[in-house]
């Protein structure tokens, strides 16, 4: 006997997206279904890349139809990106679907590792992904990424970006010497970045990750205000002292508008590499109860390990270097839950700019 649409629908109903909670059923539309000479395939199409939960997701949904009475069915999941809104006045910008902040109100948190990390584990996933270092006074993607040269123009007015490991980048750190202090005052800084930002010639994007200046001043607010970002990503550690600077930096992109797609804490915990003895050096649960306090999304916490520092540090970071180790994965859940929430936001926000949460895995 041959199912119905309706019947493959009402079998799906009892299977979920691992990642959001989402029902199956509620993305698979009626020309996802083809039912030919009593064969049924059904495509199932995610917002987000999810090369990892591919296989997962698969087999829960030939599972269902099996139940239902299609033990051989054809199911494929794939994954279209596409772009979302942005604060008022700005317009997205050309070849890159959706530009994500990564942010902290303090210096010394751990961002930029964070930030590096994150665009390494959603090309993992399966994205096109590029990165942009706004810390015009301490750029560290160069290091970071391994990455020497300075990029190409081939028009004289706009430039290539680099790669490294997969990723599209541009920093100030490519065309500055490395022991050259940017000393500009902030006029001069947020018009280096939006030449940065904009003069680059990005190549089909899923995501740009931009990686904030630290802290809530002149720069930061203007940048917050000029770059037109979908969410932001909030880093913190878990002490009192990180924790007041990141509310205020939380409070910055929501005051113009930018949601806040969930807060990270790094360094949550410290595992002697001789002993094994776990410590919370700089306290507990700080970045959980934050993110509770202002209703966004828990993203998930790091350790201090010393081989992401030095992992780093050589230009080959975690995700890279050691892809199926602990760390890495803590990075591509990480990844994972942010692509879901801007996959969340509406394409046309209407004026509402939410809060966007998103079920951990």
């Amino acid at each position: 006997m041959s199912l119905t649409n309706e019947q493959i629908k009402a079998a799906l109903v009892g299977v979920t997206d691992p990642l959001t909670g989402a029902k199956v059923a509620d993305f698979v539309k009626d020309r996802d279904i083809r039912v030919e000479n009593g064969r049924v395939s059904v495509a199932v199409q995610l917002g987000y890349p999810a090369r990892t939960q591919q296989q997962e997701l698969r087999a829960a949904v030939g599972k269902a139809l099996a139940d239902a009475g299609a033990p051989d069915a054809q199911v494929s999941v794939t994954w279209k990106i596409v772009p979302h809104a942005v604060q008022r006045g700005l317009k997205p910008l050309e070849n890159v679907a959706n530009i994500i902040a990564v942010a902290s109100g303090k210096g010394g948190v751990g961002k930029s590792t964070t930030a590096v990390n994150l665009a390494l584990a959603l090309a993992a996933e399966g994205a096109q992904v590029g990165i942009l270092d706004a810390d015009i006074y301490g750029p560290s993607l160069p290091t970071m990424l391994g990455i020497t040269g300075k990029p190409v123009s081939l028009d004289n007015k706009s430039m290539e970006p680099l790669q490294g490991h997969g990723l599209q980048a541009n920093s100030i750190g490519f065309l500055i010497a490395e022991d050259s202090p940017a000393i500009w005052r902030g006029p001069m800084v947020t018009q280096a970045l939006e030449q940065l930002l904009r003069q680059t010639n990005w190549r089909s994007l899923d995501y740009l990750i931009v990686d904030m200046p630290p802290g809530t001043g002149d720069i930061a607010l203007t940048l917050a205000q000029k770059v037109p970002v979908v969410g932001a990503v909030i880093v913190t550690t878990p002490q009192d002292v990180a924790l007041l600077d990141a509310r205020k930096g939380l409070r910055m992109f929501q005051k113009v508008e930018v949601p806040i797609l969930g807060v990270v804490e790094n360094m949550s915990i410290h595992i002697c590499s001789e002993c094994g003895h776990a410590e919370h050096i700089f306290g507990e649960g700080g970045g959980q109860r934050m993110a509770e306090q202002y209703d966004v999304s828990w993203l998930g916490g790091l350790p201090l390990a010393l081989s992401i520092r030095e992992q780093t540090d050589s230009g080959r970071p975690t995700v890279v270097a050691e892809p199926d180790g602990e760390a890495a994965g803590l990075y591509r859940a990480i990844a994972r839950r942010v692509a879901a929430a801007v996959a969340a936001l509406p394409r046309d926000m209407a004026g509402k700019f939410p809060n966007v949460v998103v079920q951990p895995s």
